[in-house]
């Protein structure tokens, strides 16, 4: 009897960890999908938020356009193209980046519950969310690099022209970066003119920005969730009543990308500038930035493009919240029903307390 228990629980404990393997891959693939998914569909807004945040590169003026003027000129000068312009390597960055943010979300916050307690709740939820971004930021910046590149070049034309040559170069004999035909184009120009070091320019303010914005994200979808779930365990009175869980994450991962994105809208100028710069040279490092923005342009330079930003995150975050979760529910139509309850919830795992935790 001793020997059918100790063989039924290595049994068990093989099956629970092919399970949990099975389940983290699961994780990886809808995260993968949905990023793409959001990216993709939002790309042309944030064409619009990358153009406004460049305009003091770009043009050295001031006065600098407002978001319908932006939408006007991109429309004039390119086209539809124009908005489109950097999705190829846009849409790359953001599967590598929505699979390893899903992905290791949950096996990370595990490992910190288990073997730092008194890191459980919120913050277990912040640094699960910090880290599957900065794991993913190892391909996303070189994409991003890319994209934000092509995004202010728009078409041939629009970059070869005079205003443009005259505006660009803010060092004398220095010139801007050639026109990237395509991803792949860009890529290999770029590592030819300035190697490792232009792939990933503003490694370290992109760190700054997505490591607090992905932390917080997380941490408002999981809150959120919990004050809907207490909303509805104290106001509906019909015990049959359901949202779906595809609905939930449209709503909540809209709200949660929203407040996200505003809040780190500033280290998001800082990281803009210094991609989209190249071999000009007008910002010397990340303080030098944050220094010349505030001296030059104020807290209004800060916040520049937080309108296209948040536009961007609201829907493209609720789209990838929305995919996920309705993959999930797709795929644990076959699953038995405690199985579907553990892959179902996104990073968060209930302990007993009458009250919701803010986590």
């Amino acid at each position: 009897m001793a020997v059918q228990s100790s063989a039924s629980s290595k049994t068990q404990a093989l099956g629970n960890s092919t399970h949990n393997q099975f389940f983290i891959w699961r994780e990886f693939l809808w995260g993968a999908v949905a990023g793409a998914f959001g990216e993709g569909m939002m790309h042309p807004i944030d064409t619009i938020k990358t153009r406004i945040q460049s305009q003091a590169i770009l043009s050295g003026s001031q006065n600098q356009k407002s978001i319908l003027q932006m939408v006007r000129t991109v429309w004039v000068a390119d086209g539809l193209r124009g908005f489109y312009r950097g999705i190829a390597p846009g849409v790359t960055g953001s599967l590598a980046t929505g699979a390893t943010y899903f992905g290791v979300i949950e096996s990370t916050r595990k490992w910190i519950e288990e073997s730092h307690p008194n890191l459980g709740g919120l913050w277990s939820h912040f640094i699960a969310g910090a880290v599957g971004d900065t794991l993913g930021s190892f391909v996303y910046v070189p994409c991003e690099v890319m994209k934000q590149r092509m995004q202010v070049q728009g078409t041939r034309t629009s970059w070869s022209s005079i205003d443009m040559k005259a505006n660009v170069s803010m060092k004398p004999g220095v010139q801007m970066y050639d026109y990237y035909t395509g991803m792949f184009q860009a890529g290999s120009s770029i590592w030819k003119e300035q190697g490792l070091k232009g792939l990933y320019a503003g490694y370290g303010s992109t760190l700054a920005r997505d490591v607090p914005f992905a932390g917080l994200m997380v941490v408002f979808y999981e809150a959120l969730k919990d004050l809907t779930e207490h909303g509805k365990q104290k106001w509906s009175t019909n015990s049959n009543f359901h949202v779906s869980s595809s609905l939930e994450g449209l709503v909540l991962g809209g709200l949660a990308g929203g407040f996200s994105a505003y809040l780190t809208t500033p280290l998001d100028v800082v990281k803009t500038r210094l991609q989209v710069q190249g071999s000009t040279l007008r910002y010397n490092g990340w303080f030098d930035t944050i220094r010349q923005i505030w001296k030059t342009e104020g807290t209004k330079g800060m916040f520049r493009g937080s309108i296209p930003r948040v536009t961007w995150y609201v829907p493209a975050s609720a789209l990838t919240f929305m995919a996920v979760e309705f993959l999930r529910d797709q795929f644990n139509e076959g699953l038995n029903h405690d199985d579907a309850q553990e892959v179902a919830r996104l990073s968060v795992e209930k302990k007993g307390s009458s009250l919701p935790k803010v986590a």
